[in-house]
Order: structure tokens, then sequence, then C-alpha cells
């Protein structure tokens, strides 16, 4: 498993490559953004990022959304100082896969890149996954609309994922919880809501649709043939 760790803090990042050294993962360290997106651009062998949000030359979010604008699908984790809910949906909608707050601990670090890691490597359903003209392909990890390629993270891709393959049926949180994230996000956050929302506005404030209906109290439904 490899990872690249962009950090301009050298301690912390000392402190990051040892421990995940010690974990298993095989670590390259950068210290400054355009070196650490010049990495990522070419790191077809890269499994996880994990991107300081406030680094010199291009911060986290500009390298995550530049990445994605690219082709790149790495799953992308964010460290950062903000822990404000506009902080946190600007850094999903750049392409972070998940975050987390600085101070944080090394345990949970841990626990949630090796769920990047297990998400992004899992096996997929041979067949094209629809909802009107919605297309999502498992195996290649793509998304279309309309046939525009749709610009999903990881995690944005799982859910829509999961919604279509139980299309017209009720998908409740411990549902997306269970198998976007493990059971490892407390309930009581609203990251879910979160990832709902900015996925909405990519495949569906666009092309001025309505795919996934919120059961209030309950989850969610993508219908079969959802109109417009």
């Amino acid at each position: 498993m490899k990872i690249l760790v962009a950090e301009d803090d050298v301690r912390l990042a000392d402190l990051l490559g040892l421990s995940l050294a010690e974990a298993g993962w095989e670590v390259e360290t950068h210290h400054d953004g355009r070196a650490a997106y010049d990495a990522a651009l070419v790191g077809g062998d890269l499994d996880v990022l994990l991107l300081d949000r406030m680094l010199p030359g291009l911060d986290g979010a500009t390298i995550s959304r530049r990445l994605r604008q690219h082709g790149v699908r790495t799953p992308i984790m964010m460290l950062t100082a903000r822990t404000s809910l506009e902080d946190r949906v600007g850094g999903l909608d750049a392409g972070a896969d998940d975050y987390l707050a600085k101070p944080f601990e090394l345990d949970e670090l841990l626990a949630r890149l090796r769920a990047l890691h297990r998400r992004s490597g899992r096996e997929d359903a041979d067949e094209l996954l629809r909802a009107g003209d919605l297309v999502v392909d498992p195996r290649a990890r793509r998304a279309t609309r309309a046939g525009e390629e749709l610009n999903l993270s990881a995690r944005e891709f799982a859910i829509l994922q999961l919604l279509l393959e139980r299309a017209g049926e009720l998908v409740t949180r411990d549902d997306v919880l269970e198998a976007v994230w493990d059971s490892e996000t407390d309930l009581r956050s609203n990251v879910i809501d979160v990832h709902v929302s900015s996925l909405r506005a990519k495949i569906d404030r666009p092309f001025g649709t309505s795919t996934i209906t919120t059961l209030r109290g309950s989850g969610y439904r993508v219908e079969a043939d959802p109109r417009s």
C-alpha cells in the first residue's frame, strides 16, 4: 500500500511517515503543494493521498480539485484545522473523500485510511446501473448523466452505487453508514447529509433533475426511472 503525504509541518510529516511505515504503508512525503500535486498527478501506483488543507504553493483543496479535473481517482483524505460546515463542504466539493480535523489521534487517522483503501479496492458488480439517463459503471468506477461524465469523489460514487443497486427501495442512514463508512462514523454527525448534498449538486442540479429522494427520518431512495 502506497500513500502520498503532503504536510508542510516537517515534524508532523515525519511523525506521520514513521507511523504509516510502521503500519505497513510505503510513504512518499512532500512539504510543498506544487510538488505534491505533480507527484500525485503521475502517481498511478498511489493508493491514498493524505493532504493538508493549508500548504505552500497549492493548498489541499486546489490540489484535490485539479487532480479530479485530470481524472485522478485516488482516494483523498484531507487534514484541516478548519472545522466549520462551509469548510468541510468546500473540501468535499473539491474532490476529497474524507477529512480529519487537527489535532487528531493517530489511531483514528490510520483507521480512516484503511477504510478508504478497502473501499477503493472492493470488488464491483459487472453490470451497469441505470436510473433514467444516469449510468454508473461499477467496474470502471465511472458515472455519466446524459452522456456527460460526472466528477465524483470515491465516497460520492459509493453512495450513488449503493442507491442505484437498491433503486426503488428505502436505503437507511444505517445502510449508507455500514456500506460506505464501515460503521466508523458517529450517526449524530451530519457527514452523510453533507455527502448526499454534494452528490445532488453534481448529478442533479446541473441537469435540472431530482434523482435522490430524502425520506425524512428514514433515509434515501432513488427511483428506477426518475423524472425531471
